[in-house]
């Protein structure tokens, strides 16, 4: 790899919950997880389900440090964490960060609760990798290292979550989800977050067909999605987070109508890797 690529690849592109059948082997089943490169550092957006199959090629990699940003602490967003291959080792240093709740020690909180009893057998205090935990506010900046910004914003889901933008070297990424559109107009938040980004993955849980009937839900469309491209002058649009019920076939059909609308617009897949 190039000291200067910054790439994201996608080990997890569902929501709610994963969905392995014969009918989503293009597109994948896993929940949301994705692995952005700034050079040789390493960014981790959520711990799907998709997270244990991205331990396992750091571990054979023997990549051992990591940034891990939740948007938020909903099961298909946490429940890779504790199959993640590297927490197990000794040598494996990793910062998790959240900012979604205004609490104390929010994050290692919260991943504590999740990995207790009657949820989990263990809690992490079997993980042997040098952990530390660190919480801010959605709206703050980030700066993980001195050639690498992130800027956060707070998204429009129950119990709150956080979007993201990553800067570094001239270009930049937004990780935008959970988040649910607003009907009176396009969220200022995100386009002030994503304003000529080179490329925005987006919650696009649901078409606007669909979306009466999950009013409160938490999510959007793709529709909006392509929106809030246009509007703010973003290159490239990934679809993500979607529908457990989604097939390859209507995720096919998808993308080919949001490309005809926005020819930046792709559906996003497990596996799938783009270099920005």
């Amino acid at each position: 790899m190039s000291k200067d690529e910054f790439s994201a690849r996608f080990w997890g592109t569902r929501g709610a919950v994963s969905s392995p059948t014969r009918q989503s082997v293009k597109y994948g089943g896993n929940t949301a997880c994705v692995e952005v490169r700034c050079g040789e550092k390493i960014l981790i957006l959520d711990a799907g389900s998709g997270f244990r199959l991205l331990g396992l090629d750091l571990q054979e990699q023997n990549k051992l440090d990591f940034e891990l940003f939740f948007t938020h602490f909903h099961y298909d967003h946490i429940c890779g964490l504790p199959f993640f291959a590297p927490l197990y080792n000794p040598d494996c240093k990793m910062r998790i960060w959240s900012g979604h709740l205004e609490r104390k020690d929010a994050t290692q909180k919260s991943i504590k609760d999740y990995m207790s009893h009657p949820f989990f057998p263990v809690g992490p205090e079997v993980f042997n990798a040098d952990i530390s935990y660190r919480d801010f506010r959605s709206g703050d900046t980030l700066s993980p290292t001195e050639d690498i910004k992130i800027s956060t914003c707070a998204l429009n889901h129950p119990g709150g979550a956080t979007g993201y933008r990553i800067d570094y070297n001239g270009r930049s990424l937004c990780y935008v989800t959970d988040t649910e559109h607003r009907p009176d107009g396009l969220d200022n938040n995100i386009l002030q977050l994503i304003e000529g980004a080179d490329m925005m993955i987006y919650d696009a849980t649901y078409a606007d067909s669909e979306y009466p009937n999950y009013i409160d839900f938490g999510h959007s469309t793709w529709e909006q999605g392509i929106l809030l491209c246009q509007a703010a002058n973003v290159e490239r649009f990934g679809i993500f987070h979607h529908r457990p019920s989604r097939t390859d076939s209507k995720l096919d059909a998808i993308e080919r109508e949001a490309k005809s609308k926005f020819s930046g617009s792709f559906a996003t897949r497990d596996g799938l890797k783009i270099v920005l």
